[in-house]
């Protein structure tokens, strides 16, 4: 007779998630990009914290002030991290006055200093993560015109860019869920009328309805209304993609067995809807919405370059690479480039996280 194995000896199937996340880990560039997301979101999150100085200080003696570096050795000999003070000078050729580099006066940085008053998680705070004594000014990746540390407005300004792709899949998507729902789970006339819409949305160029939308706006308005009626723009226009996938989704899951069988038992048409039908697409939304995300980002970067997007005193850093803009200002101060790295990584890190989910999802792939 042959042996029976204890319960204990037989082999365990991995549950569907447990293969996903299989399937998702051998995506080398797809957990790069989660890492890069993670360590994105988690920045722009304690941002206040992290930026030495608000958005909105002006320091008027460091207008395009370059990014100062850091050093741990002065005169010869090992110090704590400092950096070299700035004064007034000359320039050599045109005579204009400039700050020069003071070799003479290291700037000594500290960590958890108190400095601006901020909000973060709606609790008031005036420590800083890092920064220099009172008097003195250090500012890594350098000023804007106006003399303001573009490290800090990088870190706040990630808030709007960031949150803006985030609000505009979850607007966008949750119209276009309910929309293509409707038009392939009904068919019909209510098919026929949504598909119009749909079509009418998808025959428009994106940038200028966005621009001429964006024109619109009252000058008046608040930063905050601005940054709404961005995220509204995008997301009333990106439903439309949304929707027409949506609907084949749908049009195939209500011959499934399980779904008749609801209908059958008299089970409504919107608990049918979204209990048996849109779960079974959970897959195919989580990894369309991560595949929009930089579309969103882009977006609203490119309104904000071309100015009728975010307006100050908020910042975002579309608005941020609105000053480097000309050829002369890029060969002169190439760190307001800086934001536009910013740009690049982040959408960047959102394809390789969605090709990785993607493939995850796959149930053909192993």
């Amino acid at each position: 007779m042959t042996a029976v194995a204890a319960p204990s000896e037989v082999a365990r199937v991995p549950s569907p998630l447990a293969l996903a996340w299989r399937r998702y880990r051998k995506s080398k560039l797809g957990v790069l990009g989660g890492w890069m997301l993670l360590i994105l979101y988690l920045v722009t999150l304690f941002s206040p914290f992290l930026a030495p100085y608000s958005v909105t200080a002006q320091h008027e003696a460091f207008s395009y002030q370059a990014p100062q570096a850091v050093h741990i050795v002065h005169k010869g000999k090992l110090s704590r991290p400092f950096v070299y003070g700035v004064k007034q000078g000359r320039d050599p050729v045109t005579f204009a006055r400039t700050n020069v580099v003071d070799r003479e006066n290291p700037v000594y940085i500290s960590l958890f200093v108190r400095g601006e008053p901020y909000r973060m998680l709606g609790i008031p705070a005036t420590v800083h993560l890092f920064g220099v004594s009172e008097g003195q000014f250090f500012f890594p990746l350098g000023t804007d015109l106006l003399g303001r540390d573009l490290l800090s407005r990088m870190l706040v300004g990630g808030q709007v860019s960031l949150t803006v792709g985030v609000l505009g899949v979850l607007i966008s998507f949750g119209i276009g869920v309910i929309m293509g729902g409707l038009s392939g789970y009904y068919g019909g006339r209510t098919d026929n009328m949504i598909q119009r819409v749909v079509e009418v949305l998808l025959s428009f160029p994106r940038l200028p309805i966005l621009l001429a939308i964006s024109v619109l706006v009252p000058a008046r308005w608040p930063s905050t209304w601005v940054y709404a009626g961005i995220v509204a723009v995008l997301a009333l226009i990106g439903w439309a993609s949304v929707a027409r996938v949506v609907r084949g989704q749908v049009l195939a899951a209500r011959q499934l067995d399980y779904v008749s069988a609801a209908q059958a038992l008299g089970v409504r048409d919107l608990r049918v809807i979204l209990r048996h039908v849109i779960p079974n697409l959970s897959s195919f939304l989580i990894v369309s919405a991560t595949l929009a995300l930089p579309g969103y980002i882009i977006g609203e970067s490119t309104l904000s370059f071309l100015g009728v997007g975010i307006k100050e005193p908020m910042t975002s850093w579309g608005l941020l690479l609105k000053e480097a803009n000309n050829f002369e200002t890029l060969a002169g101060r190439p760190w307001l480039l800086a934001p536009g790295l910013l740009i690049f990584l982040s959408v960047l890190a959102f394809n390789f996280f969605g090709d990785a989910l993607r493939d995850a999802a796959d149930t053909q792939s192993r």
